[in-house]
C-alpha cells in the first residue's frame, strides 16, 4: 500500500549487514531511526505491509534490536487499545490506525491539511469538496469500515467514512462525534432512540450516550465524521 521508500538498506544490504555486522554506529541508528518513523512498523504488524516490507523489517528486526522490541510495543498498545475500548478488538481499530499511518505519510509528503469548517448541522457536501474531489481521497481493499482523514489534531479529527454493514457501539466521554451522510442510507441507534439517516442528514451524538450505526442501503454509507473535543 505505502512504498518503502523510507527505509534505507536494500535487501542485499541488509543481507551483508546480517553476515559482517560491520555496520557504523550513526548508519545503525539512521537506519533505525527512520524505520520506527515511518509508520512502517504498524502496517507490519497489522499484516498490511508488502511482501517486499514485511521481508525486509523481518530482517531488520534481526538486525537491531531497537526494532524488535519497537514491534513488540506496537503489539502491547494495539492490545491495549482493543481491551480498553471493547469486550473484543474492534471493527474500527485497524481503519484508525490505518488512517492515522496514512495521514502522517501525507503530510510528510508536503499535503497541507488546510482548514476544514466545523461540521453542524448547516454543513452540506459542498463545504468539504476540496477532499471529497480528491483523487486520492477514495477507499482502498477493506471489508467494514474505512477511513480516509481530512484534519487531525489535539481538538478535532474530521475524515471521510465508508461502512459497508455496521459500525460497532461505543460511548464516548470526552469528545463529541457528529455525522454528515453523503451516500447510502443508515439507522443510527443512540440510546433507546433510533435515527433514519439519508444523504444530507446530520447527527450529533451527546457525550455518554451508547450508538451504534447499521447501513440500510445496498451501497456503503459514506459520510463525513468529527470528532470534536468536549
Amino acid at each position: 500500500m505505502f512504498l518503502c521508500k523510507n527505509l534505507t538498506c536494500s535487501r542485499k544490504k541488509i543481507k551483508n549487514q546480517t553476515e559482517n555486522q560491520t555496520v557504523e554506529e550513526p548508519d545503525r541508528m539512521r537506519d533505525v531511526t527512520e524505520l520506527i518513523e515511518s509508520g512502517l512498523l504498524e502496517l507490519y504488524v497489522l499484516g498490511q505491509a508488502s511482501a517486499e516490507e514485511q521481508e525486509e523489517i523481518g530482517l531488520m528486526a534481526n538486525l537491531y534490536p531497537e526494532i524488535s522490541r519497537e514491534i513488540e510495543e506496537i503489539e502491547k498498545a494495539l492490545q491495549k487499545y482493543a481491551s480498553l475500548n471493547s469486550k473484543e478488538p474492534s471493527l474500527t481499530l485497524r481503519p484508525i490506525i490505518m488512517a492515522t499511518v496514512d495521514y502522517t505519510i501525507r503530510l510528510e509528503n508536503g499535503e497541507n491539511p488546510g482548514n476544514p469548517p466545523l461540521l453542524d448541522e448547516n454543513s452540506t457536501a459542498g463545504d468539504y469538496s476540496q477532499w471529497l474531489d480528491r483523487q486520492d481521497m477514495v477507499p482502498g481493499d477493506y471489508d467494514d469500515i474505512f477511513l480516509k482523514l481530512i484534519f487531525a489534531d489535539r481538538e478535532r479529527t474530521i475524515g471521510i467514512v465508508w461502512i459497508r454493514e455496521m459500525a460497532p457501539e461505543e460511548v464516548h466521554k470526552a469528545e463529541y462525534e457528529s455525522f454528515l451522510i453523503l451516500e447510502g442510507t443508515c439507522d443510527i441507534t443512540v440510546g433507546n432512540a433510533v435515527y433514519r439517516m439519508v444523504p444530507g442528514s446530520f447527527l450529533r451524538i451527546p457525550l455518554h450516550l451508547p450508538h451504534r450505526v447499521k447501513v440500510t442501503s445496498a451501497i456503503p454509507c459514506k459520510v463525513i465524521l468529527q470528532r470534536l473535543a468536549a
